[in-house]
């Protein structure tokens, strides 16, 4: 007998609490970092490590399914401790990654979206670029660039922002749109082209994009074409009562900056290259049953015939949210994907790959209330024998 909740090869092993308990843990302060790494020394070579191999290797360890997600468990708990009260956002950038794809942030300022970035990368182990894109931002800046060496009577290419791992694109929108296409190719092929010689980005590599509120001064909305490269569109939003009453505690504490400086920069790195595509490769190991897939297309298919909608989800959107669903079933710890995943993952995937039609901007209308319309319209998968 088989069907969506059946694995092909073994049970699902579930991440519980225990699991996520015994993840490694991130420094707060960098006395504890130094009291971290002096115990780790400690240890037998038997116990987990929070760093299981060098940085500068490209060679993985053998790490079964418990030690990868130990590892991931442990990246999101990092995360959380530096970006307060966002487990969900982090947990949904995250599984984009994990998916191969690049993410849109539509926030106002001053939120925490660098911080993430930056938390993200320093755990991961990847090399971590920022451009913040303003008006007289050129696409040089971001391609990079031929310069003419007088002394060696040749032109050399300057590399840009693109060459990294993980990409900030910090306020994408307030730049032009020539700069905007710029990241078009590198996002999609992985490459850029500068004076007719094609050169590749380092692999793994991705971007997270931040957009301020359309009809902010400044802002120029990103074109439907670029829109749609991005797998999923997120909000932080403003913090909790009790998360920004903890950071108003930091705030008041001596030498704050210093203090939430060292929150950052102490973050103990949980992986490095080899280690995150072993966990990209796990995740395309994710089983997907036929009914599955074809519960993810309909719900995409339903976005092009409602009647609220100008314009519906390319097929790029199902693809996405099929890749979205394997990456949130395996952190939860299970092999195989269920409709309640593709479910979870609808709206972040199409909220920025749809247009309100004209009677829907009138009445002032919500694009996640109607995704949600939707979702509720299209009738779940039953078990397939």
């Amino acid at each position: 007998m088989t069907g969506y909740d059946t694995v092909p090869n073994g049970n699902p092993m579930l991440m519980d609490n225990n699991m996520i308990a015994q993840a490694p843990q991130v420094p707060q302060d960098y006395q504890e970092f130094q009291a971290v790494q002096s115990f780790q020394a400690q240890q037998p070579s038997s116990q987990f490590q929070p760093l299981p191999v060098d940085q500068t290797s490209q060679t993985v360890p053998i790490l079964g399914p418990i030690e990868l997600r130990k590892i991931a468990a442990g990246i999101l708990n990092g995360v959380n401790s530096v970006v307060l009260g966002k487990e969900a956002v982090v947990r949904e950038v995250f599984c984009a990654l994990l998916a191969g794809g690049h993410v849109l942030l539509d926030d106002i300022p001053g939120v925490g979206k660098t911080t993430l970035a930056v938390a993200l990368s320093r755990l991961l182990g990847l090399e971590y670029s920022r451009i913040q894109f303003t008006p007289d931002v050129t696409p040089s800046d971001v391609v990079g660039f031929s310069m003419f060496r007088q002394d060696k009577g040749t032109f050399e290419y300057q590399p840009g922002a693109v060459f990294c791992n993980l990409l900030l694109a910090d306020e994408i929108n307030r730049t032009s749109p020539k700069t905007q296409s710029a990241l078009l190719e590198v996002m999609e092929e992985r490459r850029t082209t500068v004076d007719g010689t094609t050169r590749a980005v380092p692999d793994p590599f991705f971007v997270i994009a931040t957009q301020n509120p359309l009809g902010s001064a400044g802002t120029q909305p990103l074109p439907s074409s670029q829109l749609d490269r991005f797998m999923i569109c997120s909000s932080l939003g403003y913090p909790s009562f009790e998360a920004e009453l903890a950071m108003t505690a930091d705030a008041a504490a001596p030498s704050a900056q210093d203090i939430r400086k060292r929150r950052t920069d102490g973050l103990v790195p949980l992986a490095n290259t080899a280690v995150f595509k072993a966990m990209q490769k796990a995740v395309d190991q994710v089983f997907v049953h036929q009914a599955v897939s074809e519960y993810a297309v309909q719900l995409v298919t339903a976005t092009r015939t409602n009647p609220l909608l100008e314009s519906g989800a390319s097929p790029r959107a199902s693809i996405a949210l099929v890749r979205m669903g394997k990456a949130w079933a395996w952190l939860r710890g299970e092999d195989f994907v269920i409709p309640a995943d593709i479910d979870e993952q609808f709206l972040p995937v199409t909220r920025h790959r749809v247009h309100l039609g004209a009677s829907s901007r009138a009445a002032r209308g919500n694009v996640d209330e109607i995704l949600e319309s939707i979702s509720s319209s299209v009738p779940r998968p039953r078990h397939v024998r």
